[in-house]
């Protein structure tokens, strides 16, 4: 959705490139002069930059919007409302909606019968080979109304694959959650191929859980281990601010929600760590 207001608002022609927020924090990313960054670390080489996460914040000047807001998309919309022709409010609502995990528990259990939240369940960053189809979205979504989007053939196959790969997904989940006190923790490094799927779904079949933490193995390089944590969105008693601790495991977020990426033989450190940290779930701020 950022590149979506970002193609309007500056007359973008040039095509997105899709980067990991660890290929920054790592120094792996060609960031160059004349490019925009959103919703990523900020980079000294870009000419302007938008973001909304907590540990991305920033004391040096730059071009561009950082706020601590439910989404990045928000921050560009913010800074350019008076760039766009088409009416964006609608789909900036939402983002902002499914950004934040501002959701019911309908919403959770049955997204199928939510148009925003079902499209936004097609786009992981763990399909690298989606690229094309998140391309082909920004095009949609820059002269498209939702329901018209739902109705591009790709798009339609897609949400399908999503509704079958939720039903699946459960049962993974129920098989390889366990609680430990307060953290409900889902492991799926036992599996060759970690699965996917609704990723609020754990928040509704562990509900006396207030964070969850989910370990798996990188699908794109399998010597690496990413760790996720989500405050639970209907029991929203975690004092820890997730992006701040993360940001001591080679990741980072937001306050509520965040991930870090690393070496295999750290796994054990680095979980006990986080477990540790989340179990005292006292304010670290």
């Amino acid at each position: 959705v950022c590149a979506v207001l970002l193609y309007e608002a500056l007359d973008i022609t040039e095509p997105v490139e899709w980067i990991e927020p660890s290929e920054i924090q790592k120094g792996l990313a060609d960031i160059r002069e004349g490019d925009v960054m959103a919703n990523l670390p900020y980079h000294p080489n870009c000419s302007m930059w938008f973001d909304h996460h907590y540990t991305n914040r920033i004391d040096t000047p730059f071009e561009g919007a950082f706020e601590i807001a439910p989404s990045a998309a928000g921050v560009v919309f913010k800074y350019y409302k008076d760039k766009f022709q088409r009416d964006y409010t609608e789909l900036i609502r939402e983002t902002d909606k499914i950004d934040s995990a501002d959701l019911t528990l309908d919403e959770v259990i049955h997204p199928e019968n939510y148009p925003y939240i079902l499209l936004s369940m097609t786009i992981s960053s763990r399909n690298r080979s989606d690229m094309p189809y998140w391309s082909r979205l920004i095009e949609l979504l820059r002269k498209s109304g939702i329901n018209e989007v739902l109705e591009d053939p790709e798009v339609k196959k897609q949400c399908q694959a999503v509704i079958e790969q939720n039903r699946k997904y459960k049962t993974y989940i129920k098989e390889y959650t366990r609680l430990k006190g307060h953290v409900s923790l889902t492991d799926f490094r036992s599996l060759k191929e970690a699965p996917t799927g609704n990723r609020f779904l754990v928040y509704s079949l562990f509900p006396e859980a207030i964070v969850n933490v989910r370990i798996r193995y990188d699908s794109d390089d399998p010597g690496k281990i990413i760790i996720g944590v989500g405050h639970s969105i209907f029991n929203p008693k975690c004092n820890v601010n997730v992006g701040l601790m993360l940001s001591q495991f080679e990741g980072g977020g937001h306050a509520g929600a965040g991930a870090c990426k690393f070496d295999a033989g750290k796994a054990d450190d680095y979980l006990s760590g986080i477990l540790g940290i989340l179990l005292k779930n006292e304010r670290n701020e």
